[in-house]
């Protein structure tokens, strides 16, 4: 189990461009042979280049766990019959389409943005096979910028309240706990990619930082 830091394309927020789901991890194709091999280094799973709708953001536009992947619908049909080969697909549509921003999830549930309508957080459940909840994380709406979780423990905002705690952990079913990354940014979600064994963390995090995304996800 190890958990390192680093930047993706120049920018500390790996979160937003590196995504997990469950045995792959997709990158960006613009990304160097050097980070690459960095990236392996850290992570024991397949990886997958791939842009989404021509976007290196892929953290912000497609989450899923070991069943199912959710995306935003500015993917392209050769992105869709890509992301299809490994899982089922739901897309999200009307504008509200930032899946990794707007929903964050494991193997047992799936918490969704207030800002997603209910037909939607319904068909995103079918699609992961879990449980679902519409929640906010310390009041703002893009629980997954937020969140970052896997099926050992979730890291969350500072802010995160008791009531918005009480229905992440009955949903996902795994204990919560608050922190931040990168010298005090709240915002874990955008910071830190995890799998079940590792993580890889923005630069200039802190070592009392990086012991607590250790807790909280279970890398220990």
């Amino acid at each position: 189990m190890t958990i390192s830091t680093g930047d993706i394309l120049g920018n500390s927020q790996v979160g937003v461009y590196l995504s997990i789901i469950g045995n792959n991890l997709f990158y960006p194709t613009s990304l160097d042979k050097p980070v690459i091999q960095e990236i392996e280094q850290v992570f024991d799973l397949e990886m997958n280049p791939i842009l989404i709708g021509g976007s290196s953001l892929l953290g912000s536009l497609i989450v899923g766990n070991s069943k199912g992947i959710a995306v935003a619908d500015i993917a392209t049909e050769e992105d869709l019959d890509i992301l299809s080969s490994f899982g089922e697909i739901v897309i999200l549509e009307s504008g509200v389409n930032a899946a990794g921003n707007l929903v964050e999830c494991n193997d047992y549930g799936a918490v969704v943005s207030k800002s997603i309508p209910a037909p939607g957080v319904e068909l995103i459940g079918e699609v992961l096979g879990v449980k679902t909840a519409r929640t906010r994380v310390a009041g703002q709406d893009t629980v997954g910028s937020l969140l970052v979780a896997n099926n050992k423990g979730i890291l969350s905002h500072p802010d995160v309240t008791s009531s918005e705690v009480k229905v992440i952990e009955s949903v996902m079913n795994v204990p919560i706990m608050v922190g931040t990354v990168c010298f005090g940014s709240p915002y874990v979600g955008a910071g830190c990619v995890t799998s079940e064994s590792d993580a890889l963390v923005g630069s200039g995090s802190t070592g009392p930082e990086l012991n607590r995304i250790e807790d909280a996800l279970g890398l220990i």
